[in-house]
């Protein structure tokens, strides 16, 4: 038969009869057992032919446009930057490598189609060659062709790569002077690490790619940070990796080990307070399904992206909605633009810590491995990415992303006692879908979740642990501190300096569509003037504003009562009200620095918590493409300096969650989660409750339990 002349071409040393006495005398079997192996020879094709540089298409299975680029993406992307800069002669290190966003109409266009074919994809590079030049490509991943390219003159470096990172960090425990230094502190140099930091810019007219380095003793405990080596100063040349500049000021004691370990393998009973366990199952199995980085879970549809500088990226998420029969679009795009962490210590050693997370380390670069059934309950799935190395090879990063559902809230409930004879008690419990990374840059931990609810919110949010950033001191009680230390003394010898945290998100909503406006609700008192009509003395009302431009859409969030929309004001309710989404926002923070200060310059995107711009593909990250040593001039603050028109347009939002952190003894020697967020809100984007008719899920009867 067919199938037989197929099996001894793809068995050809297997006897007919071995074969039809096989498990592979099957149709389906055979259908299968023939994929896998010409994929398995395309994949040796295409890795081959991808060395050689020859045009060949990605092999990993593309589902969706936003998709983030796979291992075989990356690895001919790589081929094609290095044909068009041969190595040798020419020194090539890769800092970005990551999707070439494609055009949102072709995007949408594809969404609404239903085509399973994903418009033409292409990478957007950006290089170092030959230690001296920047250049920015874009390549054409179906025909392996450098579309354009650049050359970066402005002020301003790529994010930093691993590999240099960890090449800087060693440089100083094989330099003579900080050798010397080391014994002349009664360290061992065997317990000695290092760790590199950005060094800003403070008004240099040329500045050079550099790295601050600072050692820590590992001596007695693994949380390094809290045992810093004060009164060194090592300024390390990325281009040369060689310190150029070094001093040793002054010796401080080094805090001590006892009681900063935080390994459980190295804690010593009694452990308390004890938690009880816990049991998790889901008998019908996840309520969400995964198809590539596509989810579908209860009436929400979206796309999990990564980027090696946003880390996860939410995409084309829409709502079903049961009164129209149909998805509703919400949100094209949200993630985490920049995270801005300037330490409030003007001193030699720490005035140059003031560093942009996202845009320097790259948050997407900066994400880890999460550790199954602590990170992520029993029943979640994960996601693994892949990101270009510095030479441009594709690296594997497993357990990156995991999506669960979370129980046990409650949705909506009411108590009617009301009514005669009667008592009503309904309560609906709540559910909602989990996607969780966590992004560890340095010292802190930040756990970034997006949560999205039945009843149509979305809710962003952050949570940071880690470890504190300490200055040694020669204090040990508060007794002793005469002037200002910039922080809290939170143990012997050891200040948590005082620092903010301020992440801005990116969120482009389509609220039903692609022409949105923004609307300021401001909440005003009225006093009451006809003492006959009420015995009231004042009562609040609301006025609304529609935003024309940028300058209008500029918000200091906390100063007075105040409703932040987006809406479509060319769709309406039942009732006439357009349709709409709320900013929900935590408390507002706002910077303390002066707006003319070096590090307050480069983030001017903190000035407002609000900010709205017109879409604009080439407008992603708010501190600038080139953030390393920037001068603050292509940040979101200047972009919205045109002042463009924002009302019915295909409008951006972005939001500033702050946090001003004043360290506290119980943040050491590890610190709690220390969480903060927002919601995003249906307003009457629905004519009624979306989750009125939702019951809440089956109770699962275990054996042996009783009735709840």
């Amino acid at each position: 038969t067919d199938d037989e002349n197929l099996f001894v071409f793809l068995y050809p040393s297997l006897p007919a009869a071995q074969y039809k006495d096989s498990e592979f005398h099957n149709t389906s079997t055979i259908t299968m057992k023939l994929f896998h192996y010409l994929f398995s020879l395309l994949t040796l094709l295409f890795l081959f032919q991808a060395k050689e540089g020859v045009s060949i298409s990605p092999l990993q299975l593309i589902t969706h446009p936003l998709d983030p680029l796979t291992k075989q993406e990356i690895t001919l992307v790589q081929a094609t930057v290095l044909k068009k800069y041969p190595t040798p002669p020419n020194h090539v290190f890769f800092h970005y490598v990551g999707l070439d966003d494609p055009d949102k109409t072709h995007v949408l266009k594809w969404a609404s189609s239903g085509t399973k074919t994903p418009p033409q994809r292409s990478a957007f590079v950006v290089a170092i060659v030959n230690n001296s030049q920047i250049h920015e490509l874009i390549i054409n991943i179906k025909s392996s062709n450098v579309v354009s390219y650049k050359i970066h003159l402005d002020p301003g470096f790529p994010t930093l790569t691993l590999e240099e990172q960890s090449l800087a960090i060693s440089l100083p425990l094989k330099y003579g002077p900080d050798v010397e230094s080391i014994n002349k502190r009664g360290l061992n140099l065997s317990e000695v690490v290092c760790s590199c930091f950005t060094v800003g810019w403070y008004g240099e007219a040329k500045s050079t790619r550099a790295l601050r380095l600072e050692c820590f003793s590992k001596n007695g405990t693994a949380n390094i940070y809290v045992r810093p080596i004060s009164g060194i100063n090592i300024l390390a040349d990325l281009d040369t990796m060689k310190i150029v500049e070094y001093h040793d000021n002054v010796v401080e004691p080094v805090p001590k080990a006892e009681n900063t370990e935080y390994r459980a393998s190295h804690l010593k009973p009694p452990f308390s307070p004890r938690l009880h366990s816990f049991a998790s199952h889901q008998p019908e199995g996840p309520g969400f399904t995964i198809k590539g980085h596509s989810i579908s879970w209860a009436n929400w549809k979206f796309h999990i992206g990564y980027d090696v500088r946003a880390g996860v990226i939410i995409s084309t998420a829409s709502i079903y909605d049961p009164e129209v029969h149909k998805s509703r679009q919400v949100l094209y795009r949200g993630y985490i633009s920049e995270l801005f962490v300037p330490y409030q210590d003007p001193g030699e050693e720490w005035y140059y810590k003031t560093f942009f997370d996202a845009g320097e380390f790259g948050f997407g670069q900066s994400m880890v491995s999460l550790e199954p059934l602590h990170d992520c309950p029993p029943q979640a799935q994960f996601l693994d990415v892949y990101f270009a190395a510095s030479d441009g090879s594709p690296q594997h990063l497993e357990n990156a992303i995991c999506v669960f559902e979370q129980y046990g809230g409650i949705s909506w409930r009411h108590t009617e006692s009301g009514i005669p004879n009667e008592q009503i008690r309904e309560v609906r419990s709540d559910v909602s879908l989990i996607v969780r990374s966590v992004v560890t840059v340095g010292n802190y931990d930040n756990v970034i979740d997006w949560e999205f609810k039945p009843s149509g919110s979305i809710k962003p949010s952050i949570s940071l642990s880690g470890i504190l950033e300490i200055k040694a001191v020669d204090i040990t009680h508060t007794d002793q501190i005469k002037d200002d230390q910039h922080g809290t003394l939170v143990s012997e010898h050891s200040i948590g300096v005082y620092h903010d945290h301020y992440y801005i998100y990116h969120l482009d909503f389509d609220i039903d569509g692609v022409d949105n406006s923004f609307v300021k609700t401001n909440f005003k008192t009225v006093q009451v003037t006809d003492y006959n009509s009420s015995k009231r003395k004042s009562y609040w009302t609301t006025s609304s504003e529609v935003a024309k431009t940028e300058s209008d859409a500029k918000t200091k969030l906390g100063f007075s009562p105040s409703e932040i929309v987006i809406v479509n004001p060319n769709k309406k309710t039942s009732t006439g009200n357009e349709v709409g989404y709320r900013l929900v926002p935590n408390a507002a923070s706002h910077p303390l620095l002066r707006e003319d200060d070096y590090p307050q310059r480069r983030g001017a995107f903190t000035n407002y918590n609000v900010w709205v711009t017109p879409y604009n593909k080439t407008e992603k990250w708010a501190g600038g493409l080139f953030v390393d040593q920037s001068h603050g001039d292509d940040t979101l603050a200047v972009w919205t300096k045109q002042n463009r028109g924002i009302e019915n347009k295909d409008i951006v939002l972005w939001y500033v969650v702050g946090i001003h952190h004043v360290p506290c003894q119980e943040d050491f020697p590890i610190m709690p989660l220390l969480s903060t967020g927002f919601e995003l809100r249906p307003t009457n984007f629905f004519e009624r409750n979306p989750v009125l008719k939702t019951l809440s899920p089956d109770i699962v009867k275990w054996p042996g339990c009783g009735k709840p």
